[in-house]
């Protein structure tokens, strides 16, 4: 079976369109980077590699330093699909990244977005 085209997707060239989502609504890099760093465990230094390195999707969640346990608590729909329910590992991964940063641009605190 293929991969889907979003696993071979560079995550450097999605990154920005992330942060172009959180700073139309008034909110900034450093909390997109924040949620970022959160979810995977990534340091800044890590996280700035990956976005130069050009890495995959697939690549980025695979090797992620620590899978924060909390992001299981990420619960909602993106692209109509419940994140909860999605099988595929990347692909919830990917959607849980999408997820929070809905929240984020829709000015959820960033206490609840962290899952605090």
């Amino acid at each position: 079976m293929e991969k889907p085209r979003i696993y071979t997707m560079r995550f450097g060239s999605v990154y920005p369109l992330y942060v172009e989502k959180a700073e139309k609504k008034g909110r900034t890099k450093a909390e997109v980077d924040q949620i970022i760093l959160w979810l995977t465990g990534y340091s800044q230094k890590q996280l700035n590699a990956q976005i130069k390195n050009e890495t995959d999707f697939e690549t980025f969640f695979a090797k992620a330093p620590k899978k924060n346990p909390s992001r299981k608590l990420i619960k909602g729909v993106v692209c109509g699909v419940r994140v909860e329910e999605i099988k595929e590992r990347t692909m919830q991964e990917i959607r849980y990244l999408d997820k929070l940063i809905d929240e984020l641009a829709n000015g959820k605190a960033m206490e609840k977005i962290l899952r605090k």
